[in-house]
């Protein structure tokens, strides 16, 4: 194989009340990445389109994947990488991860498959570190897992898999509005008191459970964050009528999509997603902000070979 062409899955983060633990890829967003082996051992950005990114490997989230990939196996070609960006970085929809995530699962294809998931997650969240500074696993992990995934450990990396309902579909309106990783980080309190650890752990529970036993009901209930959503949603105009909008509509619950400003809803068919996507829509036509909305099943596969 001496060329690839994949699609890398935009990805959901935090799951409301999940943060920095949960994530889910949606099936029909995400980007398209083309990787083609050369002679020359280095690593080539040839074209980006749909976004202003760097050109140099080495300030390119693929680029920096693809290099310590490249070093790491001790392979004997170099590649050329065309990014091809179908949603806008700082969406709160893991651009940055869709960059890494999918040039890890590329390069792991062209090298014969010589890492596991779990490596390739450690690989991509380097290129989260060159995007946002922080090694975080959450939207790269459900990137290259597909469906939902459980950070359960940093050190070291642990990622569970969590079974994913059929019918469960996501509804997300994006805000053409900026908020940096690194500012809704910085809102979020580094220390809760312990009803609301209690609350917010068991609602984590919940969500697990109800993933596993398709309990739609016990879903919707568990969609409650009490640690960041609380403090992010000021950067975020228009939230709390979105989210009011989206549940009187038929959604099982909505939430922030990893730091914002993008919304996402779920609900349990595709006509209910849709009759959501209406009334987010209707929240935001007269706000004079440009947007842009999306309705997709989860990803079972996640980044795949196009």
């Amino acid at each position: 194989m001496n060329q690839i062409k994949v699609f890398s899955p935009a990805t959901v983060a935090n799951v409301s009340c999940g943060y920095d633990a949960m994530g889910f890829a949606l099936e029909t967003l995400g980007d398209d990445m083309i990787f083609t082996k050369t002679d020359s051992k280095d690593v080539v950005i040839s074209k980006i389109e749909g976004a202003n990114l760097p050109y140099e490997a080495n300030k390119n989230v693929a680029g920096v994947v693809a290099l310590l990939m490249l070093k790491d196996s001790k392979a004997n070609f170099g590649l050329d990488i065309q990014i091809f960006k179908n949603f806008k970085p700082g969406s709160g929809l893991g651009s940055s991860a869709a960059s890494a995530s999918g040039t890890a699962f590329a390069v792991n294809q062209l090298l014969g498959n010589k890492y596991s998931n779990l490596e390739l997650t450690l690989f991509a969240m380097q290129g989260e570190v060159a995007a946002c500074g922080s090694a975080i696993a959450d939207n790269v992990a459900a990137a290259l897992y597909g469906g939902f995934i459980l950070v359960k450990n940093y050190e070291p990396l642990d990622i569970v898999s969590i079974p994913t309902p059929t019918n469960l579909v996501a509804t997300i309106i994006h805000p053409q509005i900026e908020i940096k990783t690194e500012d809704a980080r910085k809102v979020v309190p580094t220390q809760i008191d312990l009803k609301t650890a209690i609350t917010q752990w068991s609602n984590v529970g919940g969500l697990i459970s109800g993933l596993h036993s398709n309990d739609f009901d016990l879903i919707g209930r568990s969609l409650v964050d009490l640690v960041a959503e609380p403090n992010r949603k000021k950067l975020i105009p228009l939230f709390d009528d979105v989210k009011q909008s989206a549940i009187a509509a038929g959604a099982l619950g909505a939430g922030i999509s990893g730091s914002g400003p993008s919304i996402f809803a779920l609900s349990k068919n595709l006509e209910t997603a849709q009759k959501v996507e209406t009334a987010m829509d209707a929240v935001y036509k007269n706000s004079g902000i440009d947007y842009s909305t999306y309705v997709s099943h989860i990803s079972k596969t996640g980044t795949r070979i196009q």
